[in-house]
């Protein structure tokens, strides 16, 4: 179940516990708002199956979620800022509270420059800055605007939106329409400065995991491994020797002519080629 609160806390806290839930300036509705931006009957909440729907009732100024104007049966969500003239409504779910309100302690904007130097700020939830007694951040300073900007913190996160101001919003010296502030950022507004404080970022953990990364060399940088050589017997001849090559060699051979004892040293050459062709199969 949702609860409307008022950014400027006029009044307390609205639980949305009705079907049907209206908003105007007329008394008949179930939350009156006496502001002259306010129509009589201007807008109307339902629930449906759980879920919550806004619709602009053909009011004057219209009916904005988000700063963005809607029409009929828009859904709302918890955190949403429901606007209607001049007045700003926060929808909470109070089963997120203590999230937000722990996570909202984390960050506060002080005073370094102009009026109220000095002094430190809660960031909580969405929070108007400028010249009117509405604003949350109220500053009397002539060159601020009614309403000059606004800070809402989300998830932890803290932004500033300038709310088309005269003067306009700088961060860190330079203007912007819409920042996502980091502790240590200055904004100036006017003769203004804030300094953000916040929860600060730890750079151990990427040094870890800097340590903890895997290094790739190039294949090309690794030595090649050397081929071993291959074992010989000893003995061996330096290149291999088919022995049915030598015998067909020798066969082919003519057979040498003796000038004495003829077929008895045509044998003994014989014996001695066939004896030396064993050999060298043997030692291989």
């Amino acid at each position: 179940m949702l609860k409307l609160h008022f950014n400027d806390s006029r009044q307390a806290p609205v639980w949305l516990v009705e079907e049907r839930f209206t908003l105007g300036r007329d008394r008949r509705n179930d939350l009156m708002l006496e502001d002259v931006g306010v129509s009589a009957f201007h807008a109307e909440i339902r629930q449906d199956a759980g879920l919550y729907y806004i619709s602009d009732c053909e009011s004057e100024l219209g009916t904005f979620v988000n700063d963005e104007r809607i029409a009929s049966r828009y859904q709302l969500r918890s955190e949403d800022r429901v606007r209607l003239g001049d007045v700003e409504l926060l929808l909470v779910d109070p089963g997120k509270v203590t999230a937000r309100a722990e996570a909202a302690q984390r960050w506060f904007l002080q005073v370094i420059q102009g009026e109220h130097e000095g002094k430190k700020f809660h960031v909580s939830g969405s929070m108007t800055f400028g010249r009117s007694v509405k604003c949350e951040l109220c500053f009397s300073d002539a060159e601020l605007s009614r309403r000059h900007c606004e800070f809402f913190l989300r998830d932890d996160v803290l932004e500033v939106k300038d709310l088309a101001s005269a003067n306009g919003v700088q961060v860190n010296g330079e203007k912007a329409a819409v920042a996502v502030l980091k502790p240590g950022d200055q904004l100036r507004m006017g003769s203004v400065v804030l300094l953000v404080i916040g929860p600060r970022v730890d750079a151990q953990t990427t040094e870890e995991e800097n340590e903890d990364a895997t290094v790739f060399v190039r294949a090309v940088d690794l030595p090649r491994p050397q081929a071993k050589p291959r074992p010989r017997s000893a003995g061996a001849a330096t290149s291999t020797v088919n022995p049915l090559r030598v015998v067909a060699q020798a066969q082919a051979a003519p057979a040498p002519v003796a000038r004495s004892g003829g077929a008895l040293t045509f044998g003994l050459l014989a014996l001695l080629l066939v004896a030396g062709v064993l050999g060298v199969v043997y030692l291989l």
